[in-house]
């Protein structure tokens, strides 16, 4: 999967909120400035080249929706993240935010125990 530009990625967070879209649904929904129509026309045309978006037609207007999971694709992004700046390792990556961040020892131990709940719950998903 290839990793979105900053244009590409806005749309695609709107489109994953919105699941579906047209062109001027998405423009209205973008920030001040707006981009012109043809501008967002264009990224998506790309998008949908790249196999993140598909659309329905009728007659010459398209309604866009995405192919690839919001989930799926931060799964992705995060692994070559991971994989780029911290050579594969997440405990690397968590230490390196942990201290960026000054989280104290009680903030560590609390996350520790969300992502422990986290798999464990996800564990008993699978098992069920």
């Amino acid at each position: 999967m290839k990793e979105l530009t900053k244009a590409e990625e806005q749309i695609m967070q709107l489109l994953w909120e919105q699941e579906k879209a047209f062109v001027k649904d998405i423009v209205e929904q973008m920030p001040h400035p707006k981009p012109a129509y043809n501008t967002v026309s264009t990224i998506i045309r790309i998008l949908e080249k790249k196999g993140f978006i598909g659309h329905n037609a009728y007659g010459k207007t398209h309604e866009y929706f995405p192919l690839i999971a919001r989930k799926d694709y931060t799964r992705t992004y995060m692994k070559n993240f991971m994989r780029n700046y911290f050579s594969g390792s997440f405990q690397e990556m968590v230490s390196f935010f942990a201290r960026e961040d000054k989280m104290s020892v009680s903030e560590l131990d609390e996350l520790m125990e969300d992502v422990k709940r986290d798999l464990e719950n996800e564990n008993r998903g699978e098992n069920e």
